[in-house]
């Protein structure tokens, strides 16, 4: 046998008891006579300690770190004083009989310690399969793995049927840009690789399946950052006769069963806000709740005041706690990025003891006010008051951009705190000729209690309400999910309203809307990012960080080398030609 046992599962009871081993050298001690060596394998670390006087390889000495090694020898305690209390295998060692290389190594490009935070990361992904070996991308990867599992689990145990839904597709955009697939026996045409399997899914309600899940790879050809791949896994349900109650309800189930599997202890209750509220609260429709700092109306405070700034339509601020020492520079690169996001200016205020205001504005501020500023963001001697003022969602977006980088702690600290976010708006906004711009996929259903809006016009439309739903959690959005629109009336209403004509409508979508005139169940769904739920439960900033072999923030690949040219041949038999790069 190849191996007995693996290095990490190796124990104090194993005592006296001779095992084979595999794995490769973490780490070397040489003194001159005994050898020391971490042997590591997929489990864990085990010291093996060789003798060269009983081992008659002469490469005893010569072995470096990653070699691999098949070791036979008997498990024994470490010596008094030895013990590594750090490790699962500390109590032991493994006295080797036999010392086997079956492979040697070069010397790695980097050390393989548990974090790799110090070396570039362009590096590491060249590197991949030697990046993977750190204990923590092993762990990570493994934790996918049993959140998978656990999801599977959930949604089986819910009567729900795991079903695959195709790659290869028409194009139907859904907001991000396509990624597209030339087709050889149609010269000229072309597939999508599917940015989400939205439209088979409800196909799938339409089906008679009635309750659908997938872990889906999606692609979407946008922009990248830490949260964010061209690839991603999805995990992606449906339920007929469901409404928005029923779907947050398996969804809430389905995370907690994950996330319990993982931590050992359930997701716990899930708050619910609205929109709105988040909006105002929190300046983001994924607030992060872990901390304060939230936005407070002022408007009561300064009403009346004579400070010509301050007459707009939303005054508003927030109080960083014990941050009044901040430099000049600091504050200065405060008010740079507030004009960044789009203010007209930022208001900066030191609270002084006795709840004084230094501030350049202070003087053209009654006492009155200055009080009144104090009082409502509830702030104290050390604590610094940043105020901006115009237009209400300019002013939220931009103190809330302000309040994460001030006060977001990082993913690991807080533990996780989940939040429902409810009644987004359905429209975003109006085009130059007034027609509403859908803040979601156009078969979301309007809230129940907004219908009689749809026949209005202007800003009145942006007051309708859609049954669309977040789960957010850390301030990351996790996933979005919708009741759908099943009624053929209430779909051609909304097109009409978007502007999407019959023709067009055919185009984009025609396969879906002739399965609804074949009796669509009432039906709604969800979906989320396994690879986000992951780096959350990991403590991870990047979803790199827990996934096998992903791409640059750049949408690079180090390791293949993709994105790369294909040959002549290929492209002659795609129909294709390349147009030279512009010099």
């Amino acid at each position: 046998m190849m191996r007995t046992h693996e290095a990490g599962t190796i124990r104090a009871e194993h005592a006296d008891t001779e095992v084979t081993i595999a794995g490769w050298v973490a780490a070397r001690r040489d003194h001159g006579g005994v050898v020391f060596f971490d042997l590591r394998d997929a489990s864990g670390v085990v010291q093996v300690v060789v003798d060269p006087e009983q081992i008659t390889d002469d490469d005893v000495h010569h072995i470096g770190r990653e070699w691999v090694l098949q070791i036979i020898g008997t498990v024994r305690p470490r010596p008094a004083g030895t013990v590594n209390a750090d490790l699962p295998t500390g109590e032991v060692e493994v006295a080797a009989r036999t010392l086997t290389v079956l492979n040697r190594a070069e010397p790695p490009p980097f050390p393989l310690s548990e974090r790799g935070d110090d070396v570039d990361e362009v590096l590491r992904l060249k590197h991949r399969y030697l990046d993977l070996r750190r204990p923590s991308m092993q762990r990570n990867l493994r934790m996918r793995s049993t959140v998978n599992a656990a999801l599977r689990t959930a949604m089986i145990d819910r009567g729900f049927v795991e079903i695959e839904t195709p790659m290869l597709i028409a194009s139907t955009p859904e907001g991000a840009r396509d990624f597209v697939v030339p087709s050889r026996l149609s010269p000229g045409e072309f597939y999508a690789l599917p940015q989400s399997p939205q439209l088979f899914k409800q196909l799938l309600m339409v089906g008679g399946l009635d309750r659908y899940f997938q872990i889906a790879r999606c692609l979407r050809d946008e922009d990248l950052r830490g949260n964010r791949q061209f690839e991603f896994m999805q995990y992606d349900m449906e339920m007929s006769f469901a409404g928005q109650a029923d779907v947050m309800e398996v969804v809430a189930a389905a995370v907690s069963t994950a996330v319990e599997t993982v931590t050992g202890a359930p997701l716990g209750t899930i708050a619910e806000v609205t929109w709105a509220e988040a909006m105002e609260r929190y300046g983001s429709d994924k607030p992060d709740t872990r901390f304060g700092m939230e936005l407070t109306d002022l408007a009561d405070a300064v009403a009346g005041t004579e400070f010509k700034a301050f007459h707009a339509a939303a005054v508003k601020g927030i109080c960083v706690p014990g941050a009044a020492d901040s430099s000049r520079s600091t504050l200065d690169g405060l008010v740079d990025r507030a004009k960044g996001l789009g203010a007209a200016g930022l208001v900066w205020m030191r609270v002084k003891a006795g709840n004084e205001l230094e501030s350049p504005i202070a003087k053209f501020l009654s006492e009155s006010e200055r009080s009144g500023i104090v009082t409502a963001l509830g702030a104290a001697a050390g604590d610094l008051v940043l105020i901006v003022a115009g237009e209400r969602r300019r002013t939220n977006a931009v103190l809330g951009a302000l309040r994460l980088d001030l006060g977001r702690p990082p993913v690991s600290e807080g533990g996780l705190v989940p939040l429902w976010v409810v009644d987004f708006p359905l429209f975003e906004a109006l085009t130059d000729d007034g027609r509403p711009i859908p803040a979601h996929h156009p078969f979301t259903q309007p809230h129940v209690d907004d219908f009689g809006l749809l026949g209005a016009t202007g800003e009145a439309l942006l007051e309708v309400r859609s049954q669309a739903y977040d789960l957010v959690i850390n301030g990351w959005e996790l996933g979005s999910g919708s009741v759908r629109i099943h009624q053929p009336e209430l779909q051609a209403q909304i097109f009409s309203m978007l502007g999407i004509d019959d023709e067009t409508a055919q185009a984009r979508f025609g396969f879906l809307l002739e399965a609804f005139r074949y009796g669509a169940p009432p039906h709604a769904g969800f979906a989320f990012g396994v690879d986000r739920l992951v780096a959350l439960l990991a403590g991870e900033e990047s979803i790199r960080e827990v996934i096998a072999f992903p791409k640059t923030q750049s949408g690079a690949d180090p390791l293949t080398g993709a994105p790369s040219p294909i040959d002549a041949t290929q492209l002659r038999e795609l129909g294709l030609t390349v147009k030279p790069r512009p010099t």
